[in-house]
């Protein structure tokens, strides 16, 4: 067993009585000043995966579309890490006014999550990654959701814990506040490469495990380092695109996942971790480009089977086939805004793509109905 890569300080608080918490040692770790050459190596790997799924985009015929989709099927994934219920389908249906089939709390926790990762990807043009830019995504996040009274936007001022119903007997426990702000800006400067420069994927393995380590907000951290993954890949130019998260490796693996977070402090066992990490980065870089292929080919045995069995009606549905890959979700009065053509002629092209088995009505109502890409969806969250 290695030593801790930190210290545990003891607390003694009079509404918790005794307990440890943990403060990590600065970045960068001094065991990654020389990684073995299966680190290296698996690293190489997962930089190359990393890459040809950054190429793969550019044979899709709308790459934003793509994103637009892949980024809702994200917020849903990191979302059931923290206990939601919410489905792609029910994401899609509340963002279209559609009723979802879970909680609504739980679908609107799903979509500040969305508009948090917008707001992060589009903020760095104007600002480097640090805790301005983190606070202001942790605000978009937490907003109107069930920690909307947990302080969003502002690092903790309270002691927080992992597990247990008290820091006495908790899993794990986070620094106690008052060192929050030399460890962060610790951070903030190892993230911007002060003052050496670190390789992209290194330092987001790194970077992600340290932030879980400080457990800064009292709510959201979980949601906000696997964004914070995403966001140095992207600041770094590893990616053009947010295309790559790692949420669904981590629900995968979810309790090696933990382990080796808790083993990184009490242990110092940062390779095993970084091994843990570059091979999800591999396997999720590797899945990504596999749904970016099948999306294709769904698209273009769409397309062929419309032209081929849609008659004079072809050319409406190809219209309203193009919007529903948009969208996935539709609805015949806003198809008749978007295309300009008659109510009639919008209503048939939908019912034979009903019929051909492309969209598929899902509220069950006479009035209000919305048709689904079903297939689409599926692809996307990996549903046979």
């Amino acid at each position: 067993m290695g030593q801790p890569s930190g210290r545990f300080v003891l607390q003694n608080a009079a509404s918790f009585g005794e307990y440890r918490a943990f403060v990590p040692d600065p970045l960068p770790p001094s065991a990654t000043e020389r990684l073995s050459p299966a680190v290296l190596e698996a690293e190489s790997r997962a930089a190359m995966a990393v890459a040809r799924l950054d190429g793969a985009v550019a044979f899709l015929p709308d790459p934003n579309l793509f994103l637009y989709m892949y980024i809702r099927n994200e917020a849903v994934l990191s979302s059931q890490i923290e206990g939601t219920q919410s489905t792609l389908s029910d994401l899609l249906l509340f963002e279209h006014e559609g009723a979802p089939s879970v909680q609504h709390a739980d679908v609107e926790e799903v979509s500040r999550y969305v508009r948090a990762l917008n707001l992060g990807v589009r903020r760095l043009s104007d600002l480097p990654i640090s805790m301005r830019l983190l606070s202001e995504i942790h605000l978009e996040l937490l907003t109107s959701t069930r920690g909307a009274n947990k302080g969003p936007g502002e690092v903790r001022t309270t002691q927080n814990w992992i597990g247990g119903s008290m820091p006495g007997n908790a899993f794990y426990v986070p620094p106690p506040p008052h060192l929050l702000g030399e460890l962060l800006s610790n951070l903030d400067k190892f993230v911007n490469d002060v003052p050496e420069r670190t390789r992209p994927l290194l330092k987001a393995g790194i970077a992600h495990a340290h932030f879980e380590t400080l457990h800064p907000f009292q709510d959201g951290n979980g949601r906000l380092g696997r964004l914070l993954i995403t966001l140095i890949l992207v600041s770094e130019k590893v990616l053009r695109a947010p295309l790559l998260y790692l949420s669904l490796y981590f629900k995968e693996h979810k309790a090696e996942y933990y382990d080796h977070l808790q083993r990184v402090r009490t242990e110092g066992a940062w390779v095993e971790w970084l091994l843990f990490f570059f091979r999800g980065v591999e396997d999720v870089a590797q899945r990504a480009g596999d749904t970016i292929r099948a999306i294709r080919e769904l698209f273009e045995r769409h397309h062929a089977l419309i032209l081929e069995r849609g008659g004079r009606g072809a050319s409406a549905m190809i219209r309203v086939f193009e919007i529903a890959k948009q969208e996935a979700v539709v609805a015949i009065p806003e198809l008749v805004k978007r295309t300009g053509a008659t109510h009639p002629t919008i209503s048939q092209a939908v019912r034979k793509l009903v019929d051909l088995g492309v969209l598929f009505e899902v509220t069950g109502r006479a009035r209000g109905r919305r048709y689904l890409y079903r297939d689409y969806v599926n692809v996307l969250s990996g549903t046979p």
